[in-house]
């Protein structure tokens, strides 16, 4: 499946405005309640809904600048504590999945710490009543390889979401819900590279991506 650069571009932006369209409609309603609110306790509860609303605001801004913007400020390379620190932002405010982190490297390519975190975002919706996820990545050579294991009570892919990434299309047209998978699966071929998904099991899902080292 062909899709334009500008098509592209226009499916991230409606998947970066739906992830932010929750907290920052919180911010407007925790502000319009403090304009109306006299009693100090309610005041109170205002402004730590306002604190809860801006950190999620930031925590996805932040993941999603590495995820799916050019990362302004990082080299080709990109410090992987950057990577961790941007998932479990991810996870703040969602209590009920545990993150394990399997990296030893410093550095990784810019484009394979892109697969990462689209890989990680979407094990993480795929466990749709919270769980564990646990991140891995190794250089083998001139070859590197990305894994994602999620486990949880239930977990639930998408199969269009599973077509697009290992083969780059669904049963339809690509959608915003679709963006990430489609940017894994086209990074991981401009690298030389493919996606594999495991076959759904009761409780664990593997998600993983190999690609020629840059």
């Amino acid at each position: 499946m062909t899709v334009s650069p500008v098509d592209f571009a226009s499916l991230l932006c409606s998947r970066l405005c739906h992830d932010l369209l929750s907290p920052v409609g919180a911010l407007n309603n925790g502000l319009e309640l403090l304009a109306d609110e006299t009693d100090p306790a309610m005041r109170a509860r205002c402004m730590d809904l306002l604190a809860e609303s801006a950190r999620a605001s930031a925590n996805k801004l932040k993941f999603f600048r590495l995820a799916f913007g050019a990362a302004g400020g990082f080299g080709d390379m990109v410090d992987m504590r950057e990577a961790r620190a941007a998932i479990e932002g991810l996870l703040a405010d969602n209590r009920r999945t545990t993150l394990g982190w399997v990296v030893e490297e410093p550095q990784l390519p810019k484009p394979a710490v892109k697969i990462l975190l689209n890989l990680a975002l979407i094990g993480v919706e795929a466990l749709v009543r919270g769980g564990r996820i646990d991140v891995g990545a190794e250089v083998h050579d001139t070859a590197i390889e990305i894994v994602v294991k999620i486990e949880g009570a239930r977990i639930v892919l998408d199969p269009d979401l599973r077509r697009t990434l290992m083969q780059g299309e669904g049963s339809g047209e690509v959608t915003s819900r679709g963006a990430a998978a489609f940017l894994v699966h086209t990074l991981a071929t401009e690298a030389s590279g493919q996606v594999l998904v495991s076959e759904p099991a009761e409780g664990v899902m593997i998600l993983g991506a190999a690609m020629r080292a840059v």
